[in-house]
Order: structure tokens, then sequence, then C-alpha cells
């Protein structure tokens, strides 16, 4: 005989025992993370060597043969037919062999080599450990977004900002643990490589704007707070009528959860965004007062980044500016003139956001990842741009446990395929969590039959990344 009605394991914790079951699920919404806890915070898996990411999001993917790779066969086989076979890219106009327009210089004690694109991130070449052999299995943007972002090429999975939070948590009471800066340009994929997925929704990463009101809506209608106090109890104990009678759902929990976090952002936020009592030196440091509108744009977020961990945040991504007249970092054409623009909105602030972090001995615990979503083909597309290239591309990690100064893995003597040391993003998703003290394969939730992950069943830490 089948059941008249149904009753969830929520609804049934609810109801038993006059409700008494739920004290245990209200208890485990309360605390910072649904991972591992201990009396001082997230009980890790092992020593951590980084508390906090800062990820600087590289929206087209920028050429690693123009960046971070130098290529002398380029050079000395520029506008020849391409040396090796082409595999099937997006587009069809393949062209012959482009050399780099830009030269490549050695810098600090370790000799890394970093082209002219780069020259302020250059000066900090003995903190940065670049990867010279990242692959991805997605030539498209939105695809291969959704994989550099949640492991997976598809939307729907929690982002890696939403899996960090989950696992550990905040360190910040007034502030949300994941946090994405909007430079004003959405990745290809939209919101959801912010997403919680099937994580409680309070892990979604939240978006701010650089300016004064970097969060939208976040002031007060009422002009004293005592009267949105009473309006937010108010609403607090509506939400739990409805819980007692239906059943705690996520999304009513998490609209509990917001509702506090912005009443306690009302007075942080505000204080966050101004950032007139910068001095002068670290305007200059960051290019707050650059001529280029661009790099005024990502230096606020770049300080802001900093700001933000400084308060406790445990992720904040970073978007690109908008350019005028140059598509993101995706040069099907015109690649001179629109990577310099790209360059030059970000070389100067990642500079002075990794020399301001290792001045206040926020460096050493912060991890800072630079990564695009694929890289660009080392022949032309037409006769001045360059394809997708998933094949091999150059993404660099800094501070929190890396080993700088280094190079790992290598491509070809084109550029154009990993031959030495290929990682995927899954290996890179291990090692970002394995700094921040978690064991990859052990930050799971059970979804749909079986425990997910981050990096579902692959993915290997790098030793050669570690310090």
């Amino acid at each position: 005989m089948q059941c008249p009605f149904h009753i969830g394991r929520r609804e049934l914790l609810g109801r038993a025992s006059m409700g008494f079951g739920a004290l245990a699920f209200s208890a485990l919404f309360g605390q910072r993370a649904f991972g591992r806890q201990g009396p001082d915070g997230p009980a890790l898996h092992h020593a951590p060597r980084a508390k906090r990411v800062i990820f600087l999001y590289m929206d087209g993917g920028p050429s690693q043969v123009d960046t971070f790779d130098p290529k002398p066969r380029l050079t000395a086989e520029h506008g020849q037919p391409f040396g090796m076979a082409m595999e099937a890219t997006q587009f069809d106009n393949n062209g012959n062999t482009l050399a780099s327009p830009w030269e490549f210089r050695r810098y600090g004690e370790s000799g890394l080599e970093v082209s002219d694109l780069f020259r302020n991130v250059g000066a900090h070449a003995d903190k940065l450990c670049v990867v010279r052999s990242m692959t991805s299995p997605f030539s498209e943007h939105t695809n291969a977004n959704y994989f550099l972002h949640t492991g997976l090429g598809l939307s729907g999975r929690p982002s890696m900002g939403a899996w960090v939070t989950y696992g550990l948590g905040s360190e910040s009471e007034n502030l949300p643990g994941y946090v994405v800066l909007d430079g004003g340009l959405t990745p290809p994929g939209g919101q959801q490589c912010f997403g919680s997925g099937f994580l409680p929704a309070t892990f979604e990463g939240s978006v701010m704007r650089p300016g004064p009101e970097p969060v939208a809506n976040v002031r007060p209608l009422e002009r004293a707070d005592e009267v949105q106090r009473r309006k937010l109890d108010l609403l607090a104990r509506l939400d739990e009528g409805f819980n007692a009678r239906t059943g705690r759902a996520d999304a009513v929990e998490s609209a509990i959860a917001n509702c506090e976090l912005a009443f306690r952002m009302q007075a942080a936020v505000p204080e966050l965004a101004d950032l007139s009592g910068e001095s002068a030196a670290t305007r200059a440091l960051y290019g707050l007062d650059d001529e280029f509108e661009p790099t005024r744009t990502y230096a606020s977020q770049c300080l802001l980044a900093r700001r933000l961990v400084e308060r406790g945040v445990r992720f904040v991504e970073l978007t690109c500016p908008a350019i005028g007249g140059c598509d993101r970092w995706d040069q099907h054409s015109d690649l001179k003139q629109a990577h310099e623009k790209n360059a030059r909105a970000v070389d100067r602030p990642i500079a002075g956001l990794l020399a301001d972090l290792e001045s206040r001995g926020l460096l050493a615990d912060t991890l800072v990842v630079f990564a695009g979503e694929f890289g660009r083909t080392p022949f032309a597309q037409g006769t001045d741009g360059r394809d997708h290239n998933p094949f091999g591309f150059s993404i660099w990690l800094a501070g929190g446990g890396v080993r700088g100064g280094s190079v790992v893995g290598a491509t070809d003597d084109f550029g154009y395929k990993a031959v030495e040391r290929p990682l995927e993003i899954y290996d890179l998703h291990a090692t970002m969590l394995h700094l921040l003290g978690v064991d990859h394969t052990r930050l799971t939730v059970n979804f749909g039959g079986r425990e997910m992950r981050l990096t579902d069943v692959h993915g290997h830490v790098v030793p050669e990344l570690l310090a």
C-alpha cells in the first residue's frame, strides 16, 4: 500500500518530539562552515600554508607564448607554415606561425622569463610559480569557464569559492566569506560561475563593484537601526513559523542568514569601500590615479581585495575591467593592440597587490592565483590574431606556501601542447585546497546518491608547486 503522504528528512526532524530533532540542524547552520569544526575554527585535515585565496581571473584566455612561456622557435619561423599538425579549433581561419610581438626578459634571482606585457609583475618573479603545462578539455569559453570555476564543463556545480567557504567558513562576521569583485565583465557562463550549486545558498559568491557603493541596496530604508532590527526579528519569527509547519528549507534558512548578514554589512561595507584613508604611496603603488581608466578600475579591485582579506574574507575573485574596442583577452585579431590594453589594465595593480600583501605580512598565508580558462594558438588566426588553445597554457600562483621563482611543466617548442608535466584544472583545485589545509578527496557532500567533491573523482596535489 502506497503511503498517502511524504515527509522529508528535514520535516521529520522539525516535527519529531516537538521539533527537538531540528535543534541539531539549527546548531549546524549557525556554524561558520558546514565542514569539520574544532573549538577554534575549522578542523583541518593538515596544517595549512594559506588561509585565504585571491583569484585573478583573466577573462578570455591570455596567450601563453606572449606572457609567461617564451618560444624562440616562433621568432625563427615567423610567417612560415606551422610545423605541427593543427588540432580542430573553434574557428577555421588558421594562418602561419606567429611570433610574439613582445620581448621576454629575465627577472629576479630566479631568472624567470616574463614578457614586456607584464614588466611590473615581472619585478615580482621570485614570488611566482608559473605553470606552463596547464590543460583543459574545452576550447569554448562558456564550458571552459564552468570547468575552471567549478570542475565541470556544465552549469550547476558549486564554484571553487563556494567549496572553500563551505569547508572553511569565513573569518569575518560582517562580510560574506566569498566575494566576487566585478570589474565590468561577467565571464561567459554568467553568475553560475560563482554559484553554490547543490551546496547551501549562503555559500554563493556575493558580487561587489568598485566605487562608493559596491553592494547595491545595502543601505537601510529605515532611518533608525532599531526599526530595521525589529523588522528583521519579525521576518525571522515568521520564517520560523513557516519552518515549523513545513520543515526547514535551505532557501528559507539562507534568506534568514542573508538578511542578517546584510544588516551587518550596512556598517562594514561603507568603511570597506572608503579608500580615502589609503596613503598617497599606496594609491601610486596600485595605480589608482593612472590615466588609463581600466587600470584605475582594476587598481580599485586589487586594493579592495587586500582590504577584504584583511577583514577575514576567505575567497575573493576579481573579474576583468571592460575596455573599449577590446574583447577581453580573446584576441582572434588585433593581438598586439588588444593584449597591450588588457595587460596595461592589470599589470600595475597586480604588482601593487603582491607588494602590498607582502609588506603587510599577508602574502605568506594568502594564495594568489592568476589564470584564464585556456590559452592561445602559436599560429595566427587570420594574420594578426590567435585562436583558443586548451592543449597547453600558462597560469601562475604566488604566496600561501607556493614555491616562488619556479616553473612547473613545459610546452613543445612552439608553445602549442603540454609535453612535460601536463596538469589539469582538477590538479589546480586539489593543490589550492591542499594549501588551505584541506584534503580534496575528503571535502565532500552527498548529492544525487553519491559523495560529490570539487575535483569529482580526479585531481592530484602537485608537489612541485609547494615551497
